[in-house]
C-alpha cells in the first residue's frame, strides 16, 4: 500500500515512511525521522530530527515530538524520541527529545496520551499507560505500565509512577508512586488500591486480596519502612505482586509515597 502525503506537507527526503502512512495537511517532518506502517501523522503536527514512530500510530493534530528538551543542559547534541506501536497521541501533545548525547526519550506501545499532556526529556512511558488532559511529566520520569495520570496532574523529574497505580486528577507528585494504588490531592496521600483498574486487568480475588495485605502493612500499620518490606515478605513472599511492591520500594531514589488520606500515621518514608 502507497504512503498518501498531503501536498501541504513538509517532508524531508531524508525521513523514512513505511508503507499505508498517511501524511496529513501541513504536517512537517524533518530528517532521520521513521515513521512506521500503517501510522496516520495528522494536521499541523511536526515530528523533529531524530524521532522514530512504530507501527499503526495516530497522532495529533498539532502534536509536536522531539522538540529540544527545556533544560539549560542541553547543548544540541544528537538525541532523539522511540515511540511504539498503536498509540494515540491527541492533539497538542509534546513529546520533548532527551538530554545527553545518545540518549532517548521512550513512549512505550498501546498508550493514550491525551489533549496537551506533555512528556518531557529522558522520560520512559510504559505500555497501556493513559495520561489523561493536560498531564505534565518532568524529564527522567518513569511512568510504568498500565498506570493512569488523571488531568492537571505535575510529576516531579526523576519521580516514578508504579504499574497499575492511578494518580487522581490536580495531584501534586513529588514522590515515588507504588504500584497498584491510587494518590490524590496537592498534599498527595494514598487513598487505598487500585481496585477498579486491577479488576478490569483481570486481577483475580487472590491477587487483589494480598495486596490488600500487603497495602494493610505497608501504609496503616505504623511500621518502619523496612520492617514493613520485611513483613510483606515473611507474609506474602510467594505473591508475584508483593515482591514487585517490595522491589519497587527498595530501588527509590525519591522515597516512595506513605501517607494515607484521613490516617494520622506520619510519613515514614
Amino acid at each position: 500500500m502507497s504512503v498518501e502525503v498531503h501536498p501541504t506537507a513538509v517532508v524531508s527526503p531524508h525521513a523514512e515512511l513505511d508503507e499505508d502512512v498517511f501524511i496529513g495537511p501541513y504536517v512537517v517532518i524533518e530528517d532521520q525521522v521513521v515513521v512506521g506502517k500503517g501510522s496516520r501523522i495528522l494536521a499541523h503536527t511536526v515530528l523533529e530530527r531524530g524521532v522514530q514512530v512504530g507501527a499503526r500510530n495516530r497522532i495529533g493534530p498539532f502534536a509536536h515530538l522531539g522538540g529540544s528538551p527545556q533544560d539549560l543542559k542541553y547543548r544540541g547534541e544528537p538525541t532523539g524520541v522511540r515511540i511504539g506501536d498503536d498509540n494515540v497521541i491527541r492533539e497538542f501533545v509534546t513529546i520533548h527529545r532527551a538530554t545527553g548525547e545518545g540518549a532517548w526519550t521512550v513512549v512505550g506501545s498501546r498508550n493514550y496520551l491525551m489533549a496537551y499532556a506533555h512528556v518531557a526529556h529522558n522520560c520512559r512511558v510504559g505500555d497501556e499507560v493513559i495520561l489523561i488532559n493536560a498531564a505534565q511529566l518532568a524529564g527522567h520520569v518513569e511512568v510504568q505500565d498500565y498506570a493512569v495520570v488523571s488531568g492537571l496532574v505535575g510529576v516531579h523529574q526523576y519521580a516514578r509512577i508504579g504499574r497499575y497505580a492511578m494518580v487522581g486528577g490536580a495531584t501534586r507528585v513529588s514522590k515515588d508512586v507504588p504500584p497498584f494504588v491510587t494518590v490524590v490531592g496537592n498534599d498527595t496521600r494514598v487513598v487505598g488500591l487500585n481496585l477498579v483498574g486491577l479488576r478490569r486487568r483481570g486481577f483475580t480475588r487472590d491477587e487483589i486480596r494480598a495486596l490488600k495485605r500487603v497495602f494493610q502493612i505497608f501504609f496503616l500499620s505504623g511500621l518502619p519502612q523496612e520492617t514493613a518490606l520485611q513483613q510483606i515478605e515473611e507474609e506474602l513472599g510467594d505473591s508475584p505482586q508483593a515482591r514487585e511492591f517490595v522491589h519497587f520500594v527498595r530501588t527509590s531514589r525519591r522515597g516512595v509515597l506513605r501517607k494515607v488520606k484521613g490516617s494520622n500515621i506520619r510519613d515514614q518514608s
